[in-house]
């Protein structure tokens, strides 16, 4: 039996978390206690076994992943595939000022994945599915019966999971939210997934 580990990580707390602003292809530092939530991860993963390690290109997963890396020799990879959903023109806004000036669209980013459309150049639900999906299938496929940590974003781990659930689009708002730097564990023998961990923040203690 061939068994693949999957370690889906969210990247820690960022400045603009903290600010209430959308982030996605845009970026911000990690904050001081997001920097500690890596660490405390990096301190409770130390004894795992880590094949190989995937980031989203963007700095504050890297940063994260790096953290968590720590001085173990574990190749690393980094993935533009893996980088978070293109929000548009809500990138640095406030969340308060786009449910302002959205309100539908903000409603259904959150609870009708499938109806939301982004405002501007963003992406939508089907379209992250469609840049993840073979991204994360390709990583799985190429590293068989190794642990892989993948380090990405909140809505793009959330279409993952959904994944390994098989679940539509429309019922990804049935699973709870993903916190930052949060670990979800999945256990793939002979190609079905099984959901070990989701979400997990007991190193946050």
């Amino acid at each position: 039996m061939v068994q693949t580990i999957v370690y889906l990580i969210r990247h820690g707390q960022t400045k603009w978390n903290l600010e209430g602003r959308m982030q996605g292809h845009k970026d911000s530092p990690l904050t001081k206690l997001g920097v500690t939530q890596a660490e405390k991860l990096h301190d409770s993963l130390i004894n795992e076994k880590i094949h190989l390690i995937y980031s989203s290109e963007s700095k504050r997963a890297y940063d994260t992943a790096k953290i968590i890396q720590g001085n173990r020799n574990i190749p690393f990879y980094t993935s533009n595939q893996l980088k978070e959903i293109n929000m548009g023109e809500w990138e640095g806004m406030k969340q308060a000022d786009i449910i302002n000036k959205y309100p539908k669209a903000w409603n259904y980013f959150w609870n009708n994945p499938e109806k939301y459309t982004p405002i501007g150049e963003g992406e939508s639900y089907e379209k992250l599915k469609n840049r993840v999906i073979p991204a994360l299938e390709n990583i799985i496929n190429s590293n068989q019966g190794k642990n892989i940590m993948i380090v990405t974003h909140r809505i793009t781990t959330k279409v993952i999971i959904s994944y390994f659930k098989n679940q539509d689009i429309h019922e990804i708002t049935n699973n709870p939210d993903i916190n930052p730097a949060s670990l979800s564990k999945i256990s793939i023998c002979n190609g079905v997934p099984k959901i070990l961990l989701y979400g997990d923040t007991s190193h946050y203690k």
